[in-house]
Parts: structure tokens; sequence; C-alpha cells
């Protein structure tokens, strides 16, 4: 019963957020990066002059919706929170507005970058996968059907 309560209150602030678009802080990147209490949690980041980032998201979330007990997916885009009109139309455009939503609000994106991931040189797609167990792992461009198969 324990397990059951600490997982709802991890997930009920991304469900609190699901579908509105946040401000992502460098003070909020240790709470993203959290392994989830099960399964994974992936962090799809993008950008919205990336040719690739849009079959990548349309994707991912085919693999959360087929697991969605599981598989907990967070976009997060490097564009900042000013274009914020612009990222809500394009999430809308792509379906995906109904996850959890993030966009860069640092001055300096480079920092969010390697905050996210240390290996990460900012490139989109990105995807991070975190797991339950606390491992990583991070995968750049445009996904391939067998990268797919082996996600979480």
């Amino acid at each position: 019963m324990k397990r059951l309560l600490l997982a709802f209150a991890l997930w009920l602030p991304a469900l609190a957020s699901a579908g509105s678009l946040q401000p992502l802080a460098a003070a909020d990147v240790p709470v993203l990066l959290q392994p989830p209490a099960r399964g994974a949690r992936i962090l799809a980041l993008w950008s919205l002059d990336c040719a690739y980032c849009e079959p990548n998201l349309e994707a991912l979330a085919r693999v959360q919706r087929a697991d969605p007990g599981n598989i907990e997916l967070v976009t997060v885009t490097t564009d900042s929170i000013e274009l914020r009109q612009t990222i809500e139309a394009r999430l809308r455009s792509m379906k995906m507005d109904g996850y959890p939503a993030r966009a860069y609000a640092e001055a300096s994106p480079e920092r969010t970058n390697f905050l996210l991931d240390p290996h990460w040189g900012g490139e989109t797609p990105r995807m991070l996968v975190i797991r339950a167990d606390g491992s990583r792992r991070g995968l750049s461009g445009a996904l391939t059907p067998a990268q797919l198969r082996k996600l979480p």
C-alpha cells in the first residue's frame, strides 16, 4: 500500500502538468531526472527547427501508449519558454499536447543541456531514458525501429 501511495505521489505532478507547457529552469532539472517509482521516464528533447523531432515524438508517444503504466513520456523543447504560443501550437499539431511538456527558461541553454545530460552536445532530437533502477540511456538522432523495440 505504501508503494502505491508513493507511486501516486510521484505521478501527481506529472498529471497536473500534462497538457500545459511549463518552464524548465536549472533548479527543476534534478527533479526531472529522478528515477520513476517504476518503469521508465522518457525525456524527449526536441526543438522547433528540428526535422526529425516530430517523427521521433510520434514514435515515442506510440511506445508510451502501448505501456502507459510503465512509461512516462515528458517532452522538453530546447526552445525558450518565451516562444510559448509557437511551442504550444506545434505540440497541438503533433497531437503531443496531452503529455507533460517543458521549455527552457534559462538564459544559457547550454547549461540546461549539460545539467540534463553531460554527454549531450545539444543536438536534437535527443531521448533520455531514466529507469526506476536509476540507470540512464541517451540517444540522439532519428530513432530506428530496432531502437524503439528496445525501449524502455
